[in-house]
């Protein structure tokens, strides 16, 4: 890969066209309600402002589906970007069109401005041509640092790009790169990868690539059950992916193949019902009561998960253990999340569950990685080259 990052770019006096990932929630008062994903970008934002350029800044919000929706509008942002970069930032009323183009005219050096939410027009999801070469007229320099946009070809993630003479990727993304991409490609070994979440279906593509890659694979949350079927395990009423029991059967068979050690929970805690109130049991996989449902893998499994990880010298973790936003569940996850953090390994770990446990025990900085994208995180775990990050490699 070839891919410059904007430190490695001339940006003095420049345009410089900056696709950030501010999709932040906001709050019932319209204000930002948490602005983890607009400090994330302000290295990238502060680097390109100190060599002397003007930055244009761009970002979608939530679905409006290419019309202008009020609620969605970045206006709330351009205050708090403003406020954390400590100077004035202007907001554009449209993303294209001659009054977006007279702004970005005025713009004098260490100048930033804020272009609407780039879904109010269609051509934005659709990346439409017409649309991309409007962006491209913007700028002068290109920069993605929106890793977790960059597994749609969108205008403003791809499109565009092919238009402007000079393209780059953000520190954001350059990190992600780094670790998700090239980590990937040549890992310190044993390499430990770690699954969890829902549904077999949902990772079927991560599970098949990185049976290629790893030594081990550790399987738990809701998808374990459907691999535990494939065994002729009894799983009661846990989530079991009907259609895709063969499907694992045929996984497993695969790694036993490939040498490729997988384990999966040895001990579950189960409820009566899928509530916290709900009566639950410790109890062995051979021995889930009919009726009942496995919510979080057990002590057992726990120390097994664990050991296994200490000893590992890449990790990748994605997906919650059991039903992490349960409390009297969360244990599992909690604790794999310690282990990842002790571990000493290069660790890499994608998926809200699983930052968020590291968030809530205060360990976040003790992986080396937390992936910024959840779906483009995923199709990185899966081998597929992501169009915002290909249209960077010239």
């Amino acid at each position: 890969m070839a891919i410059k990052c904007i430190d490695e770019v001339d940006v003095k006096g420049k345009r410089v066209f900056v696709r950030v990932d501010f999709n932040v929630p906001l709050g019932d008062d319209g204000e930002v309600k948490d602005d983890t994903r607009i400090v994330a970008s302000l290295p990238t934002i502060a680097y390109v402002l100190d060599k002397g350029a003007k930055v244009i800044v761009a970002s979608h919000l939530g679905r409006p589906n290419g019309k202008v929706v009020p609620e969605m509008s970045l206006e709330p942002v351009a205050r708090r970007l403003a406020s954390l970069l400590g100077k004035e930032v202007r907001m554009a009323p449209d993303c294209v069109g001659d009054t977006v183009e007279s702004l970005v005219a005025e713009m004098k050096t260490g100048d930033v401005l804020l272009l609407e939410n780039v879904r109010f027009r269609p051509g934005e999801t659709e990346n439409d041509p017409e649309f991309a070469q409007q962006l491209a007229r913007l700028a002068d320099v290109y920069v993605n640092d929106a890793f977790g946009t960059a597994h749609r070809a969108h205008a403003t993630t791809e499109g565009m790009a092919r238009h402007v003479g000079t393209v780059a990727c953000g520190f954001l993304m350059k990190k992600e790169i780094e670790y998700l991409v090239r980590v990937l490609e040549a890992p310190a070994r044993p390499f430990v990868a770690i699954l969890g979440g829902a549904k077999v279906g949902d990772k079927i593509g991560v599970v098949k690539n990185l049976m290629e890659k790893v030594d081990t694979l550790l399987i738990g949350g809701g998808m374990a059950y459907t691999f535990m079927r494939s065994r002729g395990y009894e799983v009661g009423r846990s989530l079991v992916d009907e259609g895709k029991i063969l499907l694992a059967r045929d996984f497993l068979r695969d790694a036993s193949k490939r040498s490729v050690e997988v384990f999966l929970p040895t001990d579950h805690v189960v409820a009566k019902e899928f509530s916290p109130e709900a009566e639950r049991q410790v109890v062995k996989s051979d021995a889930i009561p009919s009726g009942w449902v496995a919510l979080d893998i057990g002590p057992e499994t726990v120390k097994q998960f664990s050991e296994v990880i200490m000893g590992s010298k890449t990790l990748v973790w994605n997906g919650p253990m059991g039903v992490f936003e349960m409390e009297p569940f969360a244990h599992g996850t909690e604790a794999i999340a310690k282990a990842v953090a002790k571990s000493g390994a290069v660790s890499i770990v994608g998926g809200g569950d699983s930052v968020a446990a590291l968030n809530r025990l205060g360990m976040a900085d003790k992986v080396t990685h937390l992936s910024t994208g959840g779906g483009a995180a995923l199709e990185v775990l899966e081998g597929k080259t992501l169009p915002g990050i290909a249209i960077l490699d010239r």
